[in-house]
C-alpha cells in the first residue's frame, strides 16, 4: 500500500477485510492504491469518515455494511454532505449493503456444499462437524449451521470469510462484494 491511497474502503471488521483481500488476490487486483480499513464496527463510520476527509481529502471513500447497520452509514454520509434519503442511495456514494451480513452473502453465493468443501479444505471440517452434532444445532438447516460456525470461535470469522471468498470467481461474487471490487479495480 502506498503512503497515500487513492481509495479507502471502509469495512465493518476483520472478516470483511479478509474477504475483500482474498477476492482482490484471486482476481489479481493490485492493492497499492487501496487501503482496506477495519472500522472495528460500523458504528465508527461517523467518526472515521470525517477524519479521512480531513487528512486525505482527495481519497475516494467507499465501503460495505450489513443491512441492519445501514442507518450508521446513512448518517455519516448525510453529515459528509451527501443527500442520502435511504439505503437505495448508498451505491451512488460507493457504499454497498449485504442483506443479512457478509457471511450470509458468501454462503449463499457458494452454496452450502461448496462452503463445506472450502471449510474442510482449510482443515476446519472436524470443528464444523463438532458444531453440527451439538443438540442446539443438529436439526438446523446447513446454511444456519455454517453461519453459526463462522462466528463461534475467536478469529474464525476472519479466517472463514477469507476461505469462502477465495473460492468465488468474479462472476460468482454476491452483488455488494462485486460492486465494491469493481470500484476498487476501476480506481486502479
Amino acid at each position: 500500500m502506498s503512503a497515500t491511497p487513492s481509495l479507502i474502503a471502509l469495512l465493518e471488521g476483520p472478516s470483511d477485510v479478509a474477504a475483500v483481500r482474498a477476492i482482490m488476490r484471486r482476481n489479481e487486483i493490485g492493492g497499492d492504491h487501496v487501503e482496506l480499513r477495519n472500522l472495528q464496527g460500523v458504528t465508527n463510520v461517523g467518526r472515521v469518515l470525517p477524519e479521512i476527509r480531513q487528512l486525505q481529502p482527495d481519497a475516494d471513500v467507499v465501503g460495505m455494511c450489513d443491512a441492519a447497520e445501514v442507518r450508521f452509514v446513512e448518517r455519516a454520509l448525510v453529515a459528509d454532505g451527501c443527500p442520502v434519503s435511504d439505503a437505495s442511495d448508498l451505491p451512488a456514494y460507493g457504499f454497498f449493503v449485504c442483506e443479512a451480513d457478509l457471511e450470509d452473502e458468501l454462503i449463499r453465493a457458494l452454496g452450502t456444499s461448496r462452503a463445506v468443501e472450502a471449510i474442510q479444505s482449510a482443515g476446519l471440517g472436524g470443528k464444523l462437524e463438532a458444531l453440527q452434532i451439538q443438540p442446539a444445532w443438529a436439526d438446523r438447516p446447513l446454511a444456519e449451521q455454517l453461519h453459526r460456525f463462522c462466528g463461534v470461535a475467536s478469529g474464525r470469522k476472519e479466517q472463514v470469510a477469507g476461505v469462502l471468498a477465495a473460492e468465488l470467481s468474479r462472476d460468482e461474487l454476491p452483488e455488494p462484494l462485486s460492486m465494491l471490487v469493481d470500484r476498487i479495480a476501476w480506481s486502479a
